[in-house]
């Protein structure tokens, strides 16, 4: 069985690091990107098995890169994770509208991020 291979869109470094160094310890392969064009790209290059989303970046924000992944068949089936710094219910809620099966708040636990993670590959769900 090959390793599962998760795509990390976030425009802050640090971010990505932190996560890739978490994910690794499950055993999964990691492919990093900082903005929305790149995740689209990414995405259709490599077909992840999750994506984690930073909704505000540079070139394109989340949302739309979401939308797009979710309206083009090639990555629609892909499960998206948000993670985001805004906590606020409209933002939770115009995440999931573009197709997104969770969110995640900033700053989060390495360690719950990990298991939603988990959660998402192993069920397809949060």
């Amino acid at each position: 069985m090959r390793e599962k291979k998760i795509l990390i869109v976030d425009d802050e470094l640090f971010v990505r690091e932190l996560i890739k160094i978490k994910l690794k310890l499950y055993g999964l392969e990691i492919i990093e990107g900082s903005n929305g064009l790149e995740a689209i790209e990414l995405a259709v290059r490599e077909k992840p098995d999750l994506i984690l989303l930073d909704l505000m970046m540079p070139k394109m924000d989340g949302f739309e890169a979401c939308e797009k992944l979710k309206s083009d068949p090639k990555t629609a089936l892909i499960p998206i994770l948000i993670l985001t710094a805004r906590g606020e219910q409209a933002f939770k809620e115009k995440g999931e509208a573009a197709g997104a099966v969770g969110i995640v708040t900033k700053p989060f636990s390495p360690q719950k991020l990990a298991e939603m993670v988990m959660d998402v590959l192993n069920k397809g769900r949060v």
